[in-house]
């Protein structure tokens, strides 16, 4: 099995709309996980249907007991979230869950509570198994939870004998991100020809070079901005890395994403050849 993961360094380059061409492209043989946890849009072009349901507890947060409250005043004082009321009531949003007003209180009037922070989902799809979530509205540990759904598409992948687990990475460089790519065999970065694109390329791309996972760059959109796209390929060359490919900017992206199917379905040509040429340079890392 050769885990691959899509990553871009930033939103909207079009990442999730290629990982939908390579589920496709993998004609079955792939276990998909939609690691963008903190929005999960994979499912608007894989048609998924829900098998499975499960819970993620994986924060804190901190609860007073009025009747044992002395009224002291020292976790207000202490509270850097503000997210205790003058009445010594929490705040569930605002809660960090960092415990200190725990820790602090001398009247043992303070618990620390289990919190509900998401869930995520095994699915049912055309191009085979997906594993998904959605975090919780302000919740912490988007990390935690790409780890989880990653863990169990690998179990997936492994125990139905596919070749492929097909990783749509989050976007930007923090912990889900680091959590999506640790030990795949490659990774596809794809940018857009703008200044922005090419500093989070330079970004990611480090990222992915500490944790040792080879990467090869795919520009999408490339012909909205051909000096920058040179910029990219040129950096690329430089830097010793492989240009997977360039798509160019095309409307049916917007249309097959309006019928809900992946672009490489919706057109034929020259187009869907591009993508697949991503896809099988994606192969030979």
């Amino acid at each position: 099995m050769k885990k691959i993961t899509i990553i871009s360094g930033k939103g909207g380059t079009g990442k999730t709309s290629l990982v939908g061409c390579f589920a496709s492209l993998a004609g079955g043989k792939a276990v998909l996980v939609d690691g963008d946890v903190d929005a999960a849009n994979l499912s608007l072009i894989t048609k998924p249907v829900r098998l499975e349901e499960h819970e993620f507890w994986a924060s804190k947060v901190a609860n007073i007991n009025l009747d044992s409250c002395e009224d002291c005043g020292l976790c207000l004082e202490l509270c850097r979230f503000d997210a205790i009321s003058g009445d010594y009531v929490v705040n569930p949003v605002a809660c960090e869950g960092c415990g200190f007003c725990y820790y602090a209180c001398p009247y043992d009037a303070i618990r620390m509570n289990d919190k509900l922070s998401g869930n995520w989902f095994v699915s049912q799809t055309p191009y085979g198994s997906l594993v998904h979530a959605r975090l919780g509205i302000a919740e912490e540990n988007s990390g935690k939870l790409v780890t989880t759904i990653r863990n169990k598409g690998e179990e997936l992948a492994e125990s139905e004998k596919k070749d492929y687990l097909v990783i749509d990475g989050p976007p930007g460089i923090g912990c889900p991100v680091i959590a999506a790519i640790s030990g795949v065999e490659a990774a596809l970065i794809v940018t857009e020809p703008t200044v922005s694109g090419i500093h989070d390329l330079e970004r990611i791309l480090a990222v992915c070079r500490h944790f040792g996972v080879e990467a090869s760059v795919c520009i999408n959109r490339y012909d909205l901005g051909e000096e920058q796209s040179g910029i990219i390929e040129d950096y690329c060359l430089g830097e010793n890395v492989l240009l997977a490919g360039k798509i160019p900017f095309d409307r049916a992206f917007v249309r097959s994403m309006i019928q809900g199917v992946p672009v490489v379905e919706y057109k034929d040509g020259s187009l869907s050849e591009k993508i697949n040429a991503v896809w099988e340079s994606v192969n030979l890392l």
